[in-house]
């Protein structure tokens, strides 16, 4: 028998070996000041590709007032307990009524945190008997609402319509053994890579297969088709979705999330979903903000518009530059490069400190070995100027990553590393 922390002490894991190079600056970094397109990192001024604030809502003056006298009103405590025991309000209830007409589904149903009440609605949505289909890619908490499951789960192919029909066949029959269902689950659009689930498609196999589809569409609310309603409604195919789930931490900028369905699906998940049966309700204050937020995502459209301003032209610029951003059909920028985890650390420091631009590093093992994935975020909130700056930088950390500059620079930390 051995110390259950055993584990820990000779393995740090695939991230956590580099943590005493990394953390504090490439992860676990600190952003200061009012959350802009411009903030502060370690007392410089950085252009920030890194936050999810895609209309540019948190600092908005009209978002932030609302935000501040819903806190004087109600407080942080504000409803004391759970939903089903004496959270509920007129006001949970006029939000989840909006959301729902907003996403065109008969009801919806508020969640504290989009990653809880993912893994909850997964969870409330199978039985041991039924079978779950889900893209390779999928986002954690899909995966870990996945592994909640008692029953057999099949992934395919990102995004890859062939192996999604092959993997329902094989659902299908198990199906017939089991008397279960099939619930398949996509992103609206896939967090890393900025594509697009195939919504379209997959409902399409709806007239060969009995499953029902449920969609995260976390990046997509509040950023595509023509009312901002998200992927659905983009591929013209939001009715056919049978549960929608969205969160209030990109678009919204703020905390909580909602899923919408029909009327009697909601029903049956209020009742049934642990996550909100055994958590505080959502706080008022957040509530109260949600809604503010909401109606200015309805009526402001110049919000979106601006922000495809600034989509289109961070993307075509990087295109024309002959950056690699992948297959990207949102405002999910990836930028990809060939280079080491050391390298990769030289060239962000690189681009902080001589560039003043702050994005996300993505490298192994949630992308593989020997690629660098700088993720880039345009929001309302950017200008044209920031696109520029960044396209210039791009360049120069481009040409240094190309001719060793950042290798001869990381072998100290390589040999470290190894030693």
């Amino acid at each position: 028998m051995r110390d259950l922390f055993d584990k820990i002490y000779k393995d740090k894991g695939p991230l956590g070996k580099w943590a005493e190079q990394a953390e504090g600056y490439f992860v676990f970094p600190k952003l200061e000041g009012p959350i802009s397109n411009r903030m502060k990192f370690r007392g410089k001024d950085v252009i920030t590709w890194s936050i999810n604030d895609y209309l540019g809502l948190a600092n908005h003056p009209e978002v932030r007032k609302v935000d501040a006298e819903a806190a004087a009103d109600y407080g942080s405590a504000y409803p004391m307990g759970a939903r089903m025991m004496s959270g509920h309000t007129t006001l949970h209830e006029q939000l989840q009524t909006e959301l729902a007409s907003f996403v065109n589904k008969e009801a919806a149903y508020l969640l504290n945190f989009g990653y809880q009440g993912m893994v909850s609605t997964i969870d409330a949505l199978v039985s041991k008997d039924d079978i779950i289909v889900y893209d390779v890619d999928a986002h954690a908490c899909i995966i870990d609402g996945v592994r909640l499951h008692m029953g057999k789960r099949f992934t395919y192919k990102h995004n890859d319509i062939e192996s999604i029909e092959k993997n329902l066949q094989r659902a299908t029959k198990l199906a017939e053994q089991t008397g279960g269902g099939i619930l398949l689950i996509s992103e609206g659009v896939f967090g890393m890579r900025g594509e697009q689930g195939r919504l379209k498609e997959i409902v399409a196999l709806k007239e060969k297969y009995n499953f029902r589809l449920f969609v995260d569409d976390a990046h997509g609310f509040g950023t595509l088709g023509a009312t901002g309603a998200g992927a659905g409604e983009e591929q013209g195919v939001q009715d056919k979705i049978d549960v929608y789930f969205a969160t209030f931490a990109k678009s919204m900028a703020s905390t909580g999330a909602f899923i919408a369905a029909d009327k009697e699906i909601i029903d049956y998940l209020k009742y049934n979903l642990r996550s909100q049966m055994f958590a505080k309700s959502l706080q008022m204050q957040l509530v109260v903000g949600a809604l503010k937020r909401l109606d200015m995502l309805r009526s402001m459209p110049e919000l979106r518009e601006k922000l495809w301003d600034n989509v289109n032209a961070l993307q075509s610029g990087l295109k024309k530059r002959g950056f690699d951003i992948g297959t990207t059909q949102s405002c999910v920028t990836p930028v990809y490069l060939k280079g080491s985890i050391p390298e990769a650390m030289a060239l962000v420091k690189d681009l902080r400190e001589n560039h003043g631009i702050f994005c996300s590093i993505v490298v192994y093992p949630v992308i593989p070995k020997g690629l660098i994935l700088l993720r880039l975020i345009p929001t309302a909130s950017h200008t044209l100027e920031d696109v520029e700056e960044t396209l210039i930088a791009f360049d120069a950390i481009r040409e240094r990553l190309e001719n060793g500059t950042y290798k001869r620079l990381s072998a100290g930390v390589q040999a470290s590393i190894e030693a």
